[in-house]
């Protein structure tokens, strides 16, 4: 079960399976997606593209369908997460902030790509979370169909819900294909979006700070 806005300790604990010593490498990452099943997925590609008039039996069309399959499933694919938080020795109370983390998932609405960065900061409380994780956690919920309002708050969420942090804050900039490559094909065009906790929602002084520090006017 998928858990939309904090992960139980099962999800948070899931380890890859161990390989044989001197087992080949795969030539591609390995799915760990449940219920995923490539080959359905592989035919159910090729009907989509012929249901739109492309022959997918030309040479250079005819692992299309299969690479159609992969990709998607590659997209969805989250790797398993564990959060490491260390004890607030020192007492530290002021803003920890890691910027311009890249991130990329899919519209939910047409499937197609968005990407840009996410800006994640948190005003520690009694534990500190390990850098790296700020960052895990975007790409762990950035791996399934999204919009890029449910992206933001699930990664605020969690991050309040399981470091307890006196203040959390997500800023989110992205570029989206469905509105850039169709419809009013817009160009350049760019979507911010924010979600705050705690002080950083409370405290106007730490709020500005955020978005200061992030480089978006606040």
């Amino acid at each position: 079960m998928t858990h939309e806005l904090a992960l139980d300790s099962a999800e948070l604990t899931t380890s890859l399976p161990q390989e044989a010593p001197g087992a080949p490498v795969p030539s591609r990452p390995e799915l760990r997606i449940a219920g995923v099943n490539l080959e359905v997925a592989e035919r159910a590609a090729a009907d989509f593209l012929a249901a739109l008039g492309i022959d997918v039996n030309r040479e250079g069309r005819r692992e299309t369908p299969a690479r159609m399959a992969r990709a998607y499933a590659e997209l969805f694919d989250s790797r398993p997460l564990q959060l490491t938080t260390f004890p607030n020795e020192e007492g530290y109370d002021e803003l920890v902030l890691a910027r311009a983390i890249p991130f990329r998932t899919v519209c939910e609405h047409h499937l197609l790509p968005f990407s840009g960065v996410a800006h994640v900061g948190y005003v520690p409380g009694e534990r500190i979370l390990g850098l790296s994780k700020l960052a895990r956690l975007v790409e762990h919920f950035a791996a399934r169909p999204q919009t890029q309002e449910r992206l933001t708050k699930q990664v605020a969420d969690c991050l309040a819900a399981r470091l307890r942090p006196r203040g959390a804050g997500v800023l989110l900039e992205a570029e989206h294909t469905c509105m850039t490559l169709r419809g009013v094909r817009a160009l350049g065009a760019s979507t911010v979006t924010s979600a705050l906790a705690g002080t950083l929602r409370t405290d106007a002084r730490s709020r500005a700070e955020f978005f200061a520090l992030a480089g978006v006017p606040g």
